[in-house]
């Protein structure tokens, strides 16, 4: 002990401290969890917070975490990679089968243009033809960012829109062969038209095989591992390395491998626990820490050089009028409004997740200088706060086919169902919350002439005779007996139904499929600790497998005393509206009066609330109800305060379910709703539509990090 404190008293405590690598992790954390939230809280991207903390702890900073550290550049190569196949692992592929033809054209026209502008502005600088080409292929790619403002604004489903979406797919996949090409030619001293031939065969073989060989082998690898979410994951994060394998194998980059890796496994992953738990694991970690390390390779003093500013200037003005350009062709092809071209122009100029995973390849390979990799880093500052700046002011007023929409949103309406009674499941589990449960669903059963399924799961042991289960299985029998009695009571058909399997929700979601239910209604459940994120707990699971809608209930009182129902309303989308149908089937069982709440920013014009009054007085007169809600709109500058100020004067309060992470002041279930459901006093039902039927989902090369740093612009 004595020689260990000599050797502390002779050695400073910061030398001491920087030999141990757990010290740049915590630093890391600490930023990853500080930061973004301070410049949210600015209104500026969290991403750009990213970057400025390693600008100022690198070594043009205090030098405190070093650019070339093993540690943090190995754990940024895990978020460069993740990055990328985050972004093909969201490209929403059905979307894109829809508007194929229109996307590939867009995709053309937003590729073709800015490559060549970009090889003119790096032939401009003395730059080769290999480098001046890769520059060009920068400024082709495009990131979504602002796609969380059109899908709060409803209007997700306008063909300019789904267009544009679907293009992202073309820019990506090309930019990251242009990088690929330009790679190989760069490593190979006597490049020829063979080798050039060579090449692009090996790439269309590597990507077929990756892309259908993955997509088949994944079908038979989950149709055999039935629901186990762990051997999944293994396998989704199995397929990237054996990509990188074969990616090594004919000399290709690995973030090229993670993208077709994405693609690979992207229809049999779907929506689902898995994929949350797979961008999780990225988002969270790994993706931050690549954006704190571009932000020590940043040279400061290098943009100060009068000709790299121009390179910069040239660069960010050659990206705007590239993508205007674009968007114009678009326009005149497909004959779409000045307003349609605008929000396809904005939503392809911000340069995110492809534009700076390439960039920093190719500086690390040497094809490019610092110089040009800071410019790019000033190109994805200015656009991602351009970009969804232009958007938020352009979308509002776009056109959306609501009307297919309604048709899909509920349940019984569906042409499969209309046969069929309306038919609503209820898990019992705690004899405490049973009796409003039933009650709920009662009212509900009894308004749309349905019946209610009152649902015991025991849980399956290995030999079906051992004590546990013949115990599980008597107390699902008294929970039944128990609701059966309270159906009779309220007048309404109870058909108990108990099953043995291996998990509730696996349980709940099967049983439901084969009643055929409308609705599910369940418990409250909290969701806390880092299990239940990493893991998800019953209700998150039959959320995310349901074939129907879910309706999540905290009830203080009886819910026959409801008579004030509060639905505040982001966006016109199927979940959204499902809430609205939803609490006029309850308002009119109760004889209750349904408010809607649009809760828009303080700064907000007239006009724009006009508009938003007149497109909720659209979409609801739509349903069909013959009691109309009442439209209230509240200019706030936070959502959650002014539902929390609004609800005091109902006696229930219905949110739309929507996962979705990219936005901090979006109603879902892990940010605005958690922190309602922590403060109101009143009952709580949050309706979950099932994956298939939510359209606002977040679109390929918008990873949920990046998207929810760049929401804070507007």
């Amino acid at each position: 002990m004595e020689l260990i404190l000599q050797v502390l008293a002779l050695e400073p405590a910061v030398q001491v401290l920087s030999k141990e690598h757990f010290v740049p992790i915590a630093i890391l954390l600490v930023v990853i969890l500080v930061v973004p939230i301070l410049f949210e809280r600015l209104r500026l991207p969290g991403l750009v917070g990213l970057l400025l903390a390693g600008l100022v702890l690198g070594p043009n900073g205090f030098s405190i975490l070093h650019k070339d550290s093993a540690l943090i550049n190995s754990l940024s190569d895990i978020g460069l990679v993740y990055l990328i196949f985050v972004a093909s692992l969201q490209v929403d592929i059905q979307q894109f089968r829809r508007v194929k033809s229109r996307s590939l054209g867009f995709g053309f026209f937003t590729f073709i243009v800015p490559v060549i502008v970009g090889t003119a502005i790096g032939r401009i600088f003395n730059f080769d033809w290999n480098a001046s080409i890769l520059i060009g292929s920068l400024l082709a790619s495009h990131t979504l960012v602002a796609y969380p403002k059109l899908a709060r604004l409803g209007v997700v489903n306008n063909e300019a829109v789904a267009v544009t979406v679907g293009a992202t797919i073309v820019t990506d996949l090309a930019a990251l062969l242009v990088l690929a090409g330009c790679l190989v030619i760069h490593r190979t001293e006597d490049f020829n038209y063979s080798l050039f031939v060579g090449l692009i065969s090996s790439l269309i073989v590597y990507s077929i095989v990756v892309v259908v060989g993955f997509d088949w082998l994944g079908k038979e690898f989950f149709r055999r591992s039935g629901d186990e979410e762990g051997h999944q994951f293994l396998f989704v994060m199995l397929s990237v390395f054996v990509t990188f394998i074969g990616a090594q194998i004919i000399g290709v980059n690995k973030i090229v491998a993670a993208f077709l890796a994405g693609l690979g496994v992207n229809e049999i992953l779907g929506e689902g626990p898995v994929k949350d738990k797979v961008l999780f694991v990225g988002n969270v970690l790994f993706i931050p820490i690549f954006f704190v390390n571009l932000g020590l390779q940043i040279d400061l003093l290098s943009l100060a050089n009068l000709q790299n500013l121009w390179l910069t200037v040239l660069i960010v003005v050659g990206l705007i009028i590239s993508k205007f350009i674009a968007a114009f062709l678009a326009k005149v092809t497909y004959r779409y409004t000045w307003q349609e071209a605008i929000t396809m122009w904005s939503l392809s100029i911000p340069q995110v997740g492809t534009t700076l995973a390439a960039a920093l390849v190719g500086y690390e390979a040497k094809l490019l200088n610092i110089q040009t990799l800071n410019s790019i880093i000033v190109l994805m500052l200015l656009t991602s706060i351009l970009g969804p700046l232009i958007t938020s002011r352009s979308a509002v007023g776009l056109t959306s086919p609501l009307c297919k929409e309604q048709k899909a949103m509920v349940p019984h309406q569906k042409s499969e169902e209309r046969n069929d009674r309306y038919t609503i499941i209820v898990p019992v589990y705690n004899p405490q919350t049973q009796q409003h449960l039933i009650e709920m669903a009662g009212l509900l059963a009894r308004q749309t002439h349905g019946k209610i399924v009152p649902l015991a799961i025991a849980t399956a042991f290995a030999h079906m005779d051992s004590p546990q289960l013949e115990a599980s299985v008597q107390r699902s029998q008294r929970l039944l007996a128990k609701a059966t009695a309270l159906s009779k009571v309220l007048g309404v058909e109870a058909q108990p139904l108990m099953r043995i399997d291996d998990a509730f929700a696996q349980g709940i979601s099967r049983a439901s499929r084969e009643q055929k239910a409308s609705l599910i209604v369940m418990g409250w459940g909290k969701r806390t600790g880092l299990k239940a994120r990493l893991f998800g707990n019953v209700i998150d699971n039959v959320l995310w497998s349901s074939h129907c809608p879910v309706a999540v209930t905290r009830l203080v009182d009886s819910p026959s005393k409801i008579q004030r129902i509060l639905v505040p309303l982001e966006n016109l989308t199927p979940p959204s509206l499902q809430s609205v149908q939803f609490a006029q089937t309850l308002a009119e069982a109760n004889q209750a009066q349904v408010t809607l709440l649009n809760v828009c920013e303080r700064r907000t014009s007239s006009n724009k609330i006009a508009w938003r009054r007149s497109q909720l007085s659209l979409a609801i007169s739509k349903l069909g109800t013959p009691n109309p809600p009442e439209i209230q709109i509240l200019a706030h500058e936070n959502t959650a305060q002014a539902i929390l100020q609004a609800a005091r004067l109902f006696d229930l309060v219905v949110l739309p379910f929507v996962r979705n992470r990219t936005s901090p002041d979006r109603l879902a279930i892990s940010d605005v709703t958690t922190q309602l459901a922590n403060q109101l006093t009143c009952s709580i039902v949050v309706l979950g539509e099932p994956q298939r039927i939510q359209t606002a989902v977040v679109p390929a090369d918008v990873p949920a990090a990046t998207a929810a740093m760049s929401e804070g612009v507007v």
